[in-house]
């Protein structure tokens, strides 16, 4: 029967059954959402393999995780890197165990997983975040530039992950963190190989979430704007060095482009405890995103402006350096002293190569 604009059930207004309904919904969800948080908040105990782990961004999220409680394992190529690496992370009471490994090798990779596993009983969060980068013209470089970034980026994240996922399937709840590049979504003028690379990155990483998902894997797509890592001084440059590694240096170290790897670290770890599929960091990089995802011609003549301004090949090398090799009043002018800074707290400075 009507009463005025209501309509009566049993005695119960059909609002009050709307309003409790919605009443519980929301109580389902916040119960939800705080069990998620519970069961995943706390990653005290839990062991990290970091490919790369030796310096810049890997030694920050080893110091970063190792904060959190982790206990922590480290890869890189030099054994002197990861002596002094292992000493800092001690040195900040980090239980940490390093081994010298090339990662673009499978059976280096399959001995590593080995060697984390053995050393802490299981791996519960694997990082790929290794990586080498060419700077320069797309003709100053070669095909081996193009194998280079290949092996060490895309190969270098397949290897351990398939090495990993065995005994990731078996315990569930594991993760997977792949460190890629706001170039795996926009290809920026004179760093080709590596783009191409981190694109391929980017493609395996997503897949993996999707197929990983059903047995309880996370996997977190990380897509990094400029840092300042220090890490400008030991990439390679091709074609006129100085004024390659001048633009590179000051555009990796302008507080206004870069962020700190102390934030990209902190960021990144609390998207792996939050379980997110996917991370952007740096309003430049998460702009450049969207903007390509909504008007892709846009950006790619963009790109083509930008690429004006860039030092083009002529006169130019195909020899690669590296960026202490390259310097010039520019580069070692206050201009780039965050990058400078950055370097020598995080394993990357002239001496270190």
């Amino acid at each position: 029967m009507k009463t005025g604009t209501k309509i009566i059930l049993g005695g119960v207004t059909a609002g009050t059954i709307l309003a409790g309904a919605a009443t519980g919904l929301a109580l389902t969800t916040a119960l939800r959402q705080i069990r998620k948080r519970r069961q995943f908040a706390d990653l005290r105990g839990q062991t990290v393999l970091i490919t790369g782990g030796s310096r810049g961004l890997g030694l920050a999220l080893a110091e970063e995780f190792g904060r959190q409680g982790c206990r922590v394992v480290i890869c890189a190529r030099y054994q002197d890197e990861l002596v002094r690496a292992r000493q800092q992370l001690e040195s900040l009471g980090v239980e940490t165990a390093a081994m010298p490994c090339d990662v673009s090798k499978p059976e280096d990779a399959e001995q590593l997983i080995h060697f984390a596993t053995k050393h802490f009983g299981r791996i519960d969060i694997l990082v790929n975040n290794a990586a080498t980068i060419s700077v320069g013209p797309l003709l100053s470089m070669g095909v081996e530039d193009f194998q280079e970034s290949m092996d060490s980026i895309f190969w270098g994240a397949v290897y351990p992950t398939l090495a990993a996922l065995p005994q990731m399937i078996d315990h569930g709840h594991a993760r997977i963190v792949n460190i890629t590049s706001i170039g795996g979504k926009v290809s920026v003028p004179h760093t080709i190989p590596y783009n191409c690379a981190k694109f391929a990155m980017v493609g395996f990483s997503e897949g993996l979430y999707a197929e990983m998902k059903r047995f309880g894997i996370r996997v977190l797509t990380v897509v990094p704007g400029l840092m300042r890592t220090g890490s400008h001084s030991r990439a390679a440059f091709k074609g006129k060095h100085q004024q390659e590694y001048g633009w590179f240096a000051l555009s990796g170290t302008n507080p206004l482009l870069s962020m700190s790897v102390e934030r990209a670290a902190s960021q990144i770890v609390e998207a792996t405890r939050r379980n997110c599929a996917e991370l952007t960091l740096g309003l430049p990089a998460r702009s450049l995103a969207k903007l390509h995802g909504v008007a892709p011609e846009v950006t790619l003549r963009a790109m083509s402006l930008v690429n004006r301004l860039l030092p083009d090949e002529r006169g130019g090398s195909r020899h690669k350096k590296h960026g202490h090799e390259s310097e010039s009043a520019v580069t070692r002018s206050p201009l780039t002293a965050l990058g400078r800074r950055a370097a020598r707290r995080y394993n990357q400075t002239a001496e270190q190569v």
